[in-house]
């Protein structure tokens, strides 16, 4: 594990960081992926708005983790293939969504939701924004709230 030179806490290049940010995307994209799925039911339709914010949002959290994969020792094709099974398992939560939750009530769509932003905020707080405050410095916290507000209006529109 490496250490940052200026605060003796380990840096977020381990294998163990990495996996937390990959479970954190599991956690996060099945319920996510359910919700959408769900909402397609009889006609309806997720809108630009909402696909935008969710490969936004996956992006930064996926290369953060194969960055620290690879430093890990992991090969390019076992990384790719991590993120491939990511995302079909995304892919079928959405499938599941769309089968059995056409009819759920609006309270288990909104818990299923509250659960991936949980899922997603435990993540950012435990391995992702330290680590980008670390190499990133103090406009981390400034770029958060420009993501948030970039979010905001996206979801206005």
């Amino acid at each position: 594990m490496v250490y940052s030179s200026s605060a003796k806490r380990p840096l977020r290049y381990s294998q163990s960081g990495s996996s937390a940010i990959v479970v954190g995307a599991m956690l996060d994209g099945i319920p996510e992926s359910v919700a959408i799925g769900a909402s397609l039911v009889g006609g309806g339709s997720v809108g630009v708005a909402v696909v935008a914010a969710v490969f936004l949002s996956n992006v930064p959290e996926s290369l953060s983790a194969a960055t620290g994969l690879r430093k890990a020792g992991h090969s390019p094709r076992w990384i790719v293939s991590l993120w491939l099974g990511v995302a079909l398992i995304s892919a079928l939560a959405a499938a599941l969504g769309y089968a059995f939750l056409g009819d759920a009530s609006p309270n288990v769509i909104g818990f299923i939701q509250a659960f991936a932003a949980g899922a997603i905020l435990t993540m950012l707080a435990d391995t992702m924004m330290p680590e980008a405050f670390e190499h990133g410095g103090k406009v981390v916290g400034l770029m958060t709230c420009l993501g948030f507000a970039v979010a905001f209006v996206l979801s206005t529109l």
